[in-house]
């Protein structure tokens, strides 16, 4: 059996052992985040905004299944799915099919399911659905060695990426075409750009959360990535200045760089997300910016997720070896992002590093300081 095949395997062994433990008849996953993690990296997606796919996961104690329709069946065989699945493919026109399908899968009884009716809030699609239990959902944050490995593909190629796109970069570009640039060297590694945020010279200390516009970058600039590959998301932040920077930027991006090294430094096994929340709320205190920390969240944990669970002052979640995290504290004009995953150590390996960007040293880690072309 290869790894993809044993990945699989030992999942669809956790899936079936909660089942058991729970008196559950079944499981469904349709988001893209759990239909990767379920199939070792498979995509249902199509449309990329889209929370849910075009395909989905169904097991049971007996069986597993991919569930979707004509359109799609034939390409998820060919180049999406592990041998593990058996493919029910269903009309497009006739959705009813499906149900009925699962429904004489499980004999009618109580199913997980992953996805719910907004509409209902917190009410299952179907009556005999049920949301996902807290220890599965601990089992997708923690990383095998097998997904490490297809991780570290992804961060590797969303760094390269990012470097490739800012040394192109002209002060007379505009946001929108960095932003497309940024885009189409994802697209060109085979990631998903599923967020590419842009904020130029003027817009770079009014906004957090800098969506693109068809203004001139000018003098700096600021370019966000969440990246998606095998739907895993590689998160990374990187500016770029056209001449030097000036002090009081370099500053900013100072404060930074140490804020976020106070977080990194407790991001070990058995730390609770509040704590780590906690800490950057005194090291934004002990650098002078007392209400920074209300100003943008400040990351968490990631993975399948672009945020798996963002930091505040009542998770109580913890981390653990295999877990990622991406913190992303910030000030008006300065940010710093990477992904980093705990090892069995409990040391931080960062999985969007790229060499060829420019960095300093923080408390023993790189760490990337603005791109200054002349």
């Amino acid at each position: 059996m290869n790894a993809l095949n044993q990945e699989v395997s030992t999942k669809l062994e956790l899936i079936r052992q909660t089942l058991a433990e729970t008196e559950t008849q079944g499981l469904r996953l349709r988001g893209t985040d759990w239909f990767a993690w379920a199939t070792a990296g498979a995509s249902n997606t199509v449309l990329l905004t889209a929370e849910t796919g075009v395909a989905e996961v169904l097991v049971t104690a007996q069986d597993a299944w991919v569930l979707t329709d004509e359109i799609e069946a034939q390409r998820l065989k060919d180049e999406e799915l592990p041998a593990n699945f058996q493919l029910h493919v269903n009309p497009w026109a006739d959705a009813a099919a499906r149900e009925s399908f699962v429904r004489d899968a499980t004999g009618g009884g109580k199913v997980f399911s992953d996805v719910f009716d907004n509409a209902k809030r917190d009410r299952p699609i179907a009556h005999v659905e049920k949301r996902l239990p807290e220890s599965l959902q601990q089992h997708k944050r923690v990383m095998m060695s097998s997904e490490l490995e297809r991780y570290r593909q992804v961060g590797r190629k969303a760094s390269e990426a990012m470097t490739e796109v800012l040394k192109a970069a002209k002060p007379t570009w505009t946001e929108y075409q960095l932003a497309g640039a940024g885009a189409e060297a994802l697209w060109a590694r085979g990631l998903h750009p599923a967020l590419t945020l842009v904020a130029g010279e003027r817009r770079l200390p009014l906004y957090r959360h800098a969506t693109a516009t068809g203004e001139q970058i000018g003098r700096q600039a600021m370019l966000v990535f969440c990246a998606r590959g095998y739907g895993l998301y590689a998160n990374l932040t990187r500016f770029v200045s056209f001449g030097a920077l000036s002090d009081e930027h370099a500053e900013l991006h100072r404060h930074v760089r140490e804020i976020e090294a106070e977080a990194l430094n407790v991001c070990k096994p058995g730390t609770s997300l509040n704590a780590v929340y906690d800490t950057l709320a005194k090291a934004y205190q002990q650098h002078g910016f007392n209400n920074a920390i209300r100003e943008h969240h400040q990351g968490g944990t990631t993975g399948y997720l672009a945020r798996e669970i963002v930091a505040n002052p009542t998770t109580t979640d913890t981390l653990a070896e295999g877990i990622a995290v991406a913190w992303n504290p910030s000030l008006p004009g300065a940010k710093v992002e990477d992904t980093f995953v705990i090892l069995q150590d409990g040391k931080l390996e960062n999985l969007t590093f790229d060499p060829n960007f420019p960095s300093v040293e923080v408390e023993g880690r790189l760490r990337p300081i603005p791109l200054e072309k002349g």
